[in-house]
C-alpha cells in the first residue's frame, strides 16, 4: 500500500557541530556551524524528492531544529520515578500520529536522523510492526526500512552503532575540556564572559575597569562615590547589589547579552573564578588560568567571602499563579515560573524536562487569564449557575473511582517503564482508564472547590479576587477552566504580547 499521508522527520543538532569543531580555528568552526544551518533544509528537499520517487503523499513536516537524539536528560516518568530520557517532542509526535492512523507512512533523511538511542528506535519499531501491513518507513539514504525482520535486525546494529559514535565523540570532547582545564587554558565555545574576549580569553579593558569597580563597591572601597553617598554605606557591609545594577543602568553600561543588569547578574560577572585568574572545570577550581586576573585573587576571595555572607530572605510561597495551569504547546509538558535576566516569565523548563521552546512573560500571561476569569465571573448567568452548583457537595462513590483510575494509571505506567508491557499496551491501556478519569474529573470540577465558594459568596467578585493568594487564584482558575496551551510567539507582531498565544484546553 503506498501511503497517502506521510509524515516527514527533519532533525539537525548544532551541538555535533559545536563539539566536531573543537580545536579548529573561529572562522572554520563558524563556517562548519554555518553550514549546518541549511542542512534541515536539504533533507526536506531530498526527503520530498523521495516521496515524489515512490509515490508518496507528505502530508505532514516535523523539523527537530538543534535536537540531539543522544543526549538525554533526567526527566520524571509517568509512575513518579526519574530516569534518563531524550527529549524529543517532534519524534513523539510523529509516533503518536502513526499509531492512531493519521499518517501512514514515515520518511526521513537517515537512521540517525530518526534515532541514535535503542530506546528511541525500539518505539519506532512497537508502532510499525502494530498494524498488518506494516506502517512503511523509508530513508533518503537507504539506511532505514523496517520492512521485514532482517531490516530491523540491520536498524538496530545501525542504530547501536551511531550510538556509539555519540558516546565516542562525548568521550573525546570531555577528555578534551579536562585537559585545557589541566592546562589552564580558556575552553573554547559557549557564551563569552563578561570582561574578556571571544577568542583568546584576552581582557576587554573597560569591561574590566567595571568588573574591579563592582568588586570595589562590594567592599566598600570605592573612589567613585560621592560624600554623600559615601556616609550611607557602611565600609564593612559595602554597597547592595541592587544598588551597583540601578547605577550601572542608569550610567548605560552594557551587558554581554544587552539585558539590563540586575542582582543576579552583578553577583555573577564579578564572582567567577576566571575573574581572579583561575580556570574552573565542573564548578571547581583546579588551577591557575593562562590569562592575567583582572581582580586579584586575594581581592576576590574577600569578595566572594561578602556575598557569602550576605544571607537573603526568600519567599518560598507560590508567587507564579499560572504554574500548572499553561503547558507547552510543544511537548504537553506543564510551564512553570522563572526568573531571569530576561525578567519573570512562565517557561517549559529544561531543568524539569521541558523542551525549552515555549516561553511567555508573566505580566501579560496573569493579566489574560484573570481578564478572562473576571469577564466569566462577571456574567449573572453563569454566576448563579456556578452558585448553584456550588452547594452541591461530590460523592463520595465518584471521589473514589477517580482514585482507582489514578492509581491504576500509575501501575502501568510503573510497568512500561519497566517494559513489562510495549508502548502499543501501554497506550492503548492509558486511552481507556483517561477516558473515565475525563469524565470523574468533569464531575469533580463542575462543583466548586472551597475557594472557589467563598469567592462566590461575596458581592464584589473582582475585590474578592483581588484579595486572593496566589495558590487561592490557581484554584479557581482550574475550577473554571483545564488549563490553557501556550503557543509560540509570532515573530511578526515584534515584542507585543498576543492574547491568541493562549488557548483554553477542552475539558
Amino acid at each position: 500500500m503506498t501511503p497517502q499521508r506521510a509524515v516527514l522527520l527533519l532533525r539537525i543538532s548544532y551541538r555535533k557541530a559545536v563539539e566536531e569543531a573543537e580545536g579548529e580555528d573561529a572562522e572554520a568552526a563558524k563556517q562548519r556551524v554555518q553550514a549546518l544551518s541549511k542542512g534541515i533544509g536539504r533533507q526536506e528537499e531530498d526527503g520530498r524528492a523521495l516521496a515524489a520517487r515512490l509515490g508518496w503523499t507528505i502530508v505532514k513536516v516535523i523539523p527537530e531544529d538543534d535536537t540531539s537524539a543522544f543526549k538525554r536528560r533526567r526527566i520524571k516518568l509517568p509512575d513518579g520515578s526519574t530516569a534518563l530520557r531524550t527529549v524529543r517532542p517532534g519524534f513523539r509526535t510523529a509516533l503518536d500520529g502513526l499509531a492512531s492512523g493519521e499518517w501512514d507512512g514515515l520518511i526521513a533523511d537517515d537512521l540517525d536522523r530518526v534515532a541514535r538511542d535503542p530506546r528511541d528506535l525500539e518505539d519506532l519499531i512497537d508502532v510499525v510492526e502494530s498494524c498488518r501491513p506494516r506502517i512503511p518507513v523509508e530513508s533518503v539514504t537507504g539506511s532505514l526500512r523496517l520492512a521485514n525482520d532482517a531490516d530491523i535486525t540491520v536498524a538496530r546494529i545501525m542504530c547501536a552503532v551511531a550510538n556509539k559514535s555519540s558516546r565516542d565523540t562525548a568521550r573525546r570532547v570531555t577528555r578534551k575540556h579536562e585537559e585545557l582545564a589541566a592546562e589552564g587554558k580558556p575552553p573554547g565555545g559557549g557564551y563569552r564572559g563578561y570582561g574578556f574576549t571571544a577568542a583568546g580569553h584576552e581582557p576587554i579593558e573597560d569591561e574590566a575597569k567595571i568588573l574591579r569597580e563592582i568588586a570595589a563597591r562590594i567592599l566598600g572601597d570605592w573612589d567613585g562615590w560621592t560624600d554623600e553617598q559615601r556616609e550611607r554605606i557602611d565600609p564593612e557591609l559595602g554597597e547592595s547589589l541592587n544598588s551597583i545594577a540601578a547605577d550601572l543602568r542608569g550610567r548605560g553600561v552594557p551587558t554581554v547579552t544587552g539585558a539590563p543588569w540586575s542582582d543576579r547578574s552583578v553577583r555573577s560577572v564579578v564572582s567567577k573564578p576566571s575573574v581572579a585568574g583561575l580556570r574552573e572545570y565542573k564548578r571547581e577550581i583546579v588551577g591557575k588560568a593562562v590569562w592575567k586576573p583582572i581582580v586579584p585573587e586575594e581581592r576576590w576571595e574577600q569578595v566572594r567571602a561578602r556575598l557569602v555572607g550576605r544571607h537573603r530572605s526568600v519567599d518560598l510561597t507560590l508567587q507564579r499563579w499560572l504554574t500548572g495551569v499553561l503547558r507547552c504547546s510543544k511537548c504537553g509538558l506543564m510551564l512553570h515560573g522563572w526568573s531571569g535576566i530576561n525578567g519573570k516569565r512562565y517557561w517549559c523548563a529544561t531543568p524539569n524536562g521541558g523542551c525549552g521552546k515555549i516561553t511567555v512573560k508573566a505580566a501579560f500571561a496573569e493579566d489574560e487569564v484573570e481578564r478572562q476569569i473576571l469577564e466569566l465571573l462577571g456574567q449573572s448567568q453563569v454566576l448563579q449557575r456556578l452558585r448553584t452548583v456550588a452547594d452541591t457537595e461530590v460523592t463520595d462513590e465518584a471521589r473514589a473511582e477517580l482514585a482507582e483510575d489514578e492509581q491504576q494509571l500509575k501501575l502501568m505506567a510503573g510497568m512500561f517503564a519497566r517494559r513489562e508491557i510495549t508502548f502499543l499496551e501501554y497506550r492503548e491501556g492509558r486511552g481507556i482508564i483517561e477516558a473515565r478519569i475525563k469524565e470523574s474529573r468533569a464531575l469533580l470540577t463542575s462543583r466548586a472547590p472551597m475557594v472557589l465558594r467563598r469567592l462566590l459568596a461575596v458581592d464584589d467578585v473582582a475585590a474578592g479576587w483581588a484579595e486572593l493568594s496566589p495558590v487561592d487564584k490557581r484554584e479557581v482558575v482550574l475550577a473554571l477552566v483545564p488549563g490553557y496551551d501556550v503557543l509560540p510567539h509570532d515573530r511578526s507582531m515584534g515584542n507585543r504580547f498576543d492574547p491568541g498565544r493562549l488557548v483554553p484546553i477542552e475539558a
